[in-house]
Formats: C-alpha cells, structure tokens, sequence
C-alpha cells in the first residue's frame, strides 16, 4: 500500500497525477491543467473544483501575472477572440468553461467571469471586487461610464459655482467635457442603461451638444425600456409637454410615470399624484392623487407635503385635518414653497389645526409675497391696513396691493383705484 502510495506522489512530482486525488495518467485517465495558471493537473472536473475549494485557489497565479511586463499581457477575450492556441477560460468563480465570450466579464487584472455568476455574487452582497484579487468587480463599460461621469462632475461643478458656463469652457474643461460625453456615447452605443440615460441628460440640456429634444427623447426612450426610473419620468415630461418630436399626451406621461412611480421616483409619484387630481390621462380620483403625495411626501419632496397638506385642508381624498394639513404646509413651507407659505398663514391667521399668531401669519404671508405671490402681497397689504400681525402702515399697503395689482389680482386693483380717487389721502 505504500508502495503505491509513493508511487502516485512520484507521478505528482512529475506533472503526470491528478493534484487532488492523486491518480496517475494512464491509458484511461488523461490529465487537465488548470487554465489559469497551467501549473497543477487534475483528471476531472470534479476534482479540478475540490482542490480549488480545498488550497489552489490561494495559490493559483494566473499565467499573465507571473510575466516579466504584465500591462502588456493580452487580455484572456482578447485572446479568445483572436483564436489563439489558448483552448478554454474558466470561470474563476464557478470554475465552469467560459464558452460564449459575449457573455463574459473581464477585469482588468484578466481574471475572467460569466456575467450571471457576478450578478449572483453581488445579489448576496458580496463586495464588488474580483474573488481572486480583489480587484473592483465592473465591467469594462461600467469602468468607462464612472470614469467619464467623473470628468463630467468636474466640468459641472465650475459651471455650477459661476465660474464658467457651459457655452464658454476653458480649453481643458472642454476637453474633459468632450472626452466624458464620447465615454458616454461609447457605453450607451454599447447598450449600457444609465449610459443612454445621461446622453438624454446632455442632449435635453445642451450640455457639451447641441441642445435636441428629438436626441434626449431618443435616448430616454432607450433607458427606460431598459428600466431606469429617471428615463421613465423624462419621457413622461416630454410627453406631458409634447416635447422630443411627439404629440403632447396625458396618457403617455401617466404610462411612464407610473412606471417611474413603481421604483419610487419621487418627481413621478408627484406628477401622477397632479394628474389623478386632475383626471387627466387617467381616471379622476383625489384617493389616489393624496395617496401618491403621501409617498413623494415622506421622502421629502416639497411640492408633494405642500400638495398633501392642502388635501388635508379640504378633506380632498383624505379625512379632513387640519393639525395634518399645517404639519405637511410647513414642511414645505419651511423649503420655500410659496404657496405652503401662504395657506400655512391662512391656517396660523385662523387658528386651526396650529396655535392662532396673526404675527406668525404675516410673517409667513411676507415670505410668500417676497417670492411674487399676488394673493399672499394682497394679504400681506391687508396685515398693513388693519395693523394685523404687523404696525399699521399705509405705505407699506399700498406698496404690497400695487404690487399685486401689477400681477392682475383683481382686489388688489380695486383698492389702488379707490385709494386713488380724487379727495383720497
């Protein structure tokens, strides 16, 4: 028994046994090398994977790693590709044959994967790396899409602060522009979702080309029926304003924007809310409009608390509560809505459902009329003539109705017509 035994691990040494269980080659046993490195043998699948699960694996060194110049070793697809000698790849994380390249994820450190075997991994929650190196787990589109939207952060930032702008680059923001915009191209030609998302991005704003709506509706288009939210809920835009080269149409912007809503796209759960109120495109239902703003409302949304809080104001299609409707009007009064701002001081004015203040009320009718409001100027008037919540001042009244008058507001015409009437102080 020891004689065999020393036997197989002779046949080891010499290359000729199976690494895992020792069996030597013979007339029917032929031996494998490991793909990746070439090094160890195995005669079957079987114990290829059970001696990678027991040692190689921490020692399986990949033939382009062990090279003198390994940046310029050739990709394993590459070689595939070209229809080299190499016959097989292996899934490194499977340990199966790579047959169908297309499929493959190859990383920059040439390790090679089956694209659904790095999906698995990273719906356990595996970090993002290469099991074998650690090195980042992305494809090489996924590479190309996060380096050029870094490029264009950068651009975008400047143009953000002030200090340049979008038709007037300096030459190396231009060409970080250009180079983060091919990048993009180069991606979503390619397929890649969020890549075609940001080229509807550019193309709807001009940024770094020609502003087209007809381009952003076309790459929208190629996103969202790839499933991306914010696709979805620019399609529905363009169609609620017939934008992009399409007939303006409700129903198509319900369509995309309850798609968008499904994933919890906050700006579409508001504009579907808008519709349901309105019943357009969709059939009329306040339920379903409160029940849209409630969701866009708890992320934070403020148009949507501002929406929800006049719903609870009236009772429309919610229970009528005042306490609920001045929490939600100032939510979103405090982000600067203007027209929470206003009912907010309608309800502080009253009383209800907050403590009566006609201080705190003109003090939010002044926000809101700073901001343009015609209604909350010619209240704000109001507090001036009546000395509510503030002194009484007619030049500050007739300031705040001349002000609304000048927007249409039809009180606030009538009274700068009395007060100028001949014998009027």
């Amino acid at each position: 028994m020891a004689t065999v035994e020393k036997s197989k691990k002779n046949s080891l040494l010499k290359g000729d046994a199976c690494s895992n269980c020792l069996e030597p080659s013979g007339s029917t046993t032929k031996l494998s090398a490991c793909s990746r490195c070439g090094l160890v043998m195995y005669c079957s699948k079987d114990c290829q994977r059970a001696h990678w699960k027991a040692n190689h694996k921490h020692y399986c060194i990949a033939k382009a790693d062990r090279a003198l110049h390994p940046q310029n070793s050739v990709s394993p697809l590459k070689i595939a590709a070209s229809k080299t000698s190499v016959p097989d790849m292996q899934c490194a994380i499977c340990m199966d044959l790579v047959t169908d390249t297309s499929s493959a994820t190859s990383l920059h450190c040439t390790h090679v994967f089956h694209g659904a075997c790095v999906a698995e991994l990273r719906k356990f929650g595996l970090k993002q790396v290469c099991p074998l190196c650690r090195t980042p787990l992305t494809s090489r589109l996924e590479t190309l899409f996060e380096e050029s939207t870094r490029k264009f952060l950068v651009v975008d930032r400047l143009v953000s602060r002030g200090e340049v702008s979008w038709s007037s680059l300096p030459a190396w923001a231009q060409h970080e522009l250009d180079a983060a915009i091919s990048g993009w191209r180069e991606a979503a030609d390619q397929g890649f979702s969020f890549a075609q998302a940001n080229m509807g991005f550019v193309f709807k704003g001009g940024r770094g080309v020609p502003q087209s709506n007809v381009e952003a509706f076309r790459w929208y288009t190629k996103a969202a029926n790839q499933g991306i939210a914010e696709a979805q809920f620019q399609l529905g835009v363009m169609h609620e304003h017939g934008k992009g080269g399409v007939v303006q149409s409700d129903a198509k912007s319900a369509h995309w924007w309850r798609k968008a809503a499904d994933q919890g796209n906050i700006h579409a759960l508001y504009g579907l809310g808008v519709l349901y109120q309105g019943g357009r495109g969709v059939a009329q239902s306040s339920e379903e409009a409160a029940r849209c703003w409630q969701k866009a409302a708890d992320q934070g949304l403020p148009m949507a608390q501002c929406n929800l809080g006049n719903s609870y104001r009236s009772g429309r299609g919610v229970a009528q509560s005042y306490a609920k409707a001045a929490m939600w009007l100032k939510k979103a009064a405090d982000q600067g809505v203007m027209e929470a701002q206003y009912n907010l001081a309608l309800l502080l004015q009253e009383g209800r459902g907050v403590a009566q203040s006609d201080m705190e009320g003109a003090r939010c009718f002044r926000k809101a009329a700073a901001q343009g409001l015609a209604r909350a100027q010619y209240n704000l008037g109001s507090c001036y003539v009546h000395g509510r919540g503030v002194e009484k001042c007619q030049v500050e009244a007739v300031r705040w109705f001349k002000k609304a008058a000048d927007q249409g507001h039809t009180e606030a015409q009538c009274w700068t017509v009395l007060r100028m009437r001949p014998g009027r102080g």
